[in-house]
């Protein structure tokens, strides 16, 4: 038979590209994203497998869409508002500063015409929000501080779109015949907006409480979808961006009932659509407008790349974000965006400038898109070691029966029980903003380092009849142990332990008292569940108690024999750290019942 070329064969060349070359540069540390670029270069521009990269980018945008609606579904509207300052302030001043930096450098590189430097500095301007939101997410810093200013950058930018598209006709040599046309435009999109809140607020709810009683699954996936595709496409009709409009959609849902479940349905489409597109972008990629530009492309790329990072962190450290933030959004919004591509190919079509140079600055946006991960990695080695604020040791006043090192949420409640008691109790911690945080609620801490012998003096552990020891680490609690052990041999130790294996060394070391941080609770969290499940609260207390003794006894036996003790036998009676068998009180009960 023979071969013949079909869209199942590219579809099977991406997936497969996808499956080697994602896992690959994730286990090298380089991030899903170079991978699913290289498979993307690879397949197409070297092998040329797949001609067709430009129409596979505008289905593969769809992955954008997708992320935008996850995006907006974290996202209440009373949590939007509060971030309008970024949005319209920081958002506003990095697309107008970025554009007119790069603007004058397009014109200091010998490009005469400033309509076209206009037009090529505000599309450089603009970042990448599948690259940057990727990066973030995989990270885990969506939520974060610097993470929501980077993305209110990236909405803005959004926004910014509309009046870019709507400068290039008013720039171009034929100048347009209606001069009201820019107005009308503005107005459909207002429109659209309007249009969209009035559905998310009346239709979307009753319309997934309707599906969600007919029990049928398909249909509430099939809904999600229509959603997120219906909301992006009004708004493109309308001239905005469909990321926009599924993000305005993400937005209007996420107060709703139904938003952890719509994010399960979008989510594995938005995974594999933002793989393809990551891929489309790659396949995209001009080598012949590489290899006959690569000196102006080496030039500029860097160029363009710094010139946003300095922008970008100078107006994030005037509007208040610490050094550290200020770095990490720099280097994650360093890039050329999808949007570039729109705007550059507009502005040719209406003779700004060439087709050639709209395929340069295309080369250099996604060139930019590729270095991304690498920019963003690279912010570790310019972020500096917060300097810990240092406070005056002042102790007067200490001395207690209780001497408590370390004010975490463990030493909290503790000191809570010890001062419903009627006891005193000093406190001393390292932490400068515990001591402030504490001093706010009334309580009064002392700033001092448990590991030092004269802070320990200081703070009256010669008259203390209990030392507790509540602090977080393993290694700083081992050496405040050792240390009280060593100068204070006398004391009564109470201990914060981490783990099991943390009590069994502290128990080496002598310790005859100490708490596992989550033992107790977690017993009481299993008792009352099993009283939510119908257990009678006597019998539940009962199951606790045997879990609670059978640990000791395991505990104890470990202590002496090793980790590995409690699996074995102890004179022929079983120690396990759980109950095979129901508690023997609750056993006789049912006994004597029967």
């Amino acid at each position: 038979m023979a071969y013949t070329h079909s869209p199942y064969n590219e579809v099977l060349m991406m997936l497969g590209g996808a499956l080697l070359a994602a896992p690959i540069f994730k286990r090298l540390g380089l991030g899903t994203i170079l991978g699913y670029l290289a498979a993307g270069v690879v397949i197409g521009p070297i092998l040329h497998q797949i001609r067709d990269g430009e129409e596979l980018l505008g289905v593969a945008e769809l992955g954008v869409v997708f992320l935008l609606f996850l995006i907006g579904l974290e996202l209440k509207p009373s949590r939007l508002w509060a971030m309008r300052r970024d949005i319209f302030g920081l958002g506003m001043a990095q697309v107008v500063v970025t554009g007119l930096a790069l603007a004058g450098l397009t014109l200091a590189f010998g490009l005469e015409r400033w309509d076209g430097a206009l037009i090529i500095g505000f599309g450089l301007a603009l970042s990448s929000t599948a690259f940057a939101m990727q990066i973030l997410d995989e990270r885990g810093d969506t939520n974060t501080r610097y993470g929501q200013r980077a993305f209110s950058m990236l909405l803005l930018q959004d926004l910014a779109i509309v009046p870019l598209l709507a400068l290039i006709p008013l720039l171009a040599e034929q100048a347009p015949q209606d001069t009201t046309t820019a107005f009308e435009d503005f107005l459909i999109a207002i429109g659209a907006i309007a249009a969209l809140f009035a559905a998310g607020r009346y239709l979307l709810n009753p319309l997934f409480q309707v599906i969600a009683r007919t029990g049928a699954r398909e249909a509430m996936i099939a809904a999600a979808l229509f959603v997120v595709l219906a909301a992006a496409m009004l708004l493109q009709m309308a001239g905005l961006s469909m990321a926009m409009g599924a993000f305005l959609a993400g937005v209007l849902l996420a107060d709703s009932s139904y938003r952890h479940e719509l994010q399960a349905d979008v989510e594995p489409f938005r995974g594999i659509l933002l793989g393809l597109f990551f891929m489309a972008v790659g396949l995209s990629l001009h080598l012949d407008v590489v290899f006959s530009s690569w000196l102006t492309i080496l030039i500029a790329t860097p160029a363009v790349m710094l010139v946003k990072s300095l922008v970008i962190y100078g107006l994030c450290r005037l509007t208040g974000s610490p050094h550290n933030d200020a770095v990490r959004i720099a280097l994650v919004l360093p890039q050329g965006g999808e949007f570039g591509f729109v705007l550059f190919t507009a502005a040719s079509a209406a003779g700004i400038f060439s087709g050639g140079l709209a395929s340069l600055l295309i080369a250099i946006v996604t060139i930019s898109m590729a270095l991304t991960p690498i920019a963003a990695a690279l912010s570790r080695f310019l972020i500096v070691a917060d300097i810990e604020e240092e406070m005056e040791e002042d102790f007067e006043g200490a001395g207690a029966d209780v001497l408590m090192i370390g004010f975490s949420r463990f030493g909290q409640i503790a000191a809570q029980i010890l001062l419903a008691g009627g006891r005193e109790v000093t406190v001393i911690d390292h932490s400068t903003d515990r001591v402030r945080q504490a001093a706010s609620f009334g309580f009064r801490i002392y700033f001092g380092d448990g590991t030092r012998k004269d802070v320990l003096r200081a703070a009256g552990i010669e008259r203390a009849k209990v030392v507790a020891i509540c602090t977080q680490g393993k290694a700083t609690t081992d050496r405040i142990v050792d240390l009280v052990q060593s100068e204070y041999p006398n004391a009564t130790l109470f201990v914060r332990s981490y783990d099991r294996v943390h009590t069994l060394s502290l128990r080496g070391r002598g310790v005859q008292h100490d708490v596992r941080e989550t033992f107790e609770s977690a017993l009481v969290f299993g008792r009352e569940t099993l009283e939510e499940l119908g257990v009678e609260p006597d019998d539940a207390q009962a199951i606790g108690d045997d879990i609670r003794r059978r640990d000791l006894d395991r505990l104890e036996l470990q202590a002496v024999e090793g980790l590995a003790a409690g699996r074995h036998m102890l004179h022929s009676k079983p120690v396990k750290p759980e109950p095979l068998v129901k508690p023997r009180k609750l056993a006789l009960d049912e006994e004597e019942s029967a």
